[in-house]
């Protein structure tokens, strides 16, 4: 008897699974369909991202090679083919573009493309501070020390991460415009604060020596 009521039981839902089937197949294969176009599709954009990011990598590195054979016109050129690459690829020969016409002797043109990369307000702030700080140092020997306090005062303040570097800038500057005591005071930022990287203390140092002998005072917060 057990064995009627299991096949009845059985043939109940076999004829359910097949009311469902009519009723819902089409979609159910359509809906798997969908699946694996979507995880084949996903996969090759994946392949694709990987297959663009290693050439946009092989094209950086032969620009930077060639920058630094002296060969800035070829490396221009590649550099700019990489405005449409994947990744961090267009900002990274941005800004090595702008460095390789600094080396060219093209200083004006470098300054501006720093400038440029600084005041994009649709970048990270990481690029524009990096920016910020490298337009700085090109603009050091035409720049006055009240136009290079102007470009640095922000990075320079507690608890920017570049404020070391621009604190350093910004004693160089003071120190060429002969103003001693804005000198030490960047230079008191390094020596005395927490955290500062050990070659920016040794150069700090070493500026503080030389403005100490010059004035015949004695050696405040030198470590040396």
């Amino acid at each position: 008897m057990s064995d009627i009521f299991r096949e009845v039981d059985e043939e109940i839902r076999h004829e359910r699974y097949k009311k469902l089937w009519d009723r819902f197949g089409l979609w159910l294969l359509m809906a798997a369909f969908l699946i694996v176009v979507g995880t084949a599709g996903y996969r090759g954009w994946q392949y694709w991202q990987a297959q663009q990011a290693a050439e946009a990598g092989d094209l950086f590195l032969q620009a930077v090679a060639l920058s630094n054979e002296g060969k800035q016109v070829e490396a221009q050129e590649l550099f700019g083919k990489l405005e449409d690459a994947t990744g961090g690829y267009p900002m990274l020969a941005r800004m090595r573009a702008a460095t390789s016409k600094a080396e060219a002797g093209d200083v004006e043109a470098a300054l501006a493309e720093f400038d440029a990369i600084a005041s994009d307000s649709a970048l990270t702030q990481l690029y524009r501070d990096i920016a910020t700080l490298r337009a700085a140092y090109l603009a050091m020997d035409t720049e006055d020390y009240a136009a290079m306090e102007k470009r640095l005062s922000t990075l320079a303040g507690d608890g920017n991460q570049w404020r070391f570097l621009a604190r350093e800038a910004l004693a160089f500057s003071a120190w060429k415009a002969g103003d001693m005591d804005a000198t030490r005071r960047w230079l008191d930022g390094i020596v005395k604060a927490e955290g500062a990287p050990a070659e920016v203390v040794g150069r700090a140092n070493l500026l503080l020596d030389l403005v100490n002998a010059s004035q015949g005072a004695p050696k405040e917060g030198s470590n040396s």
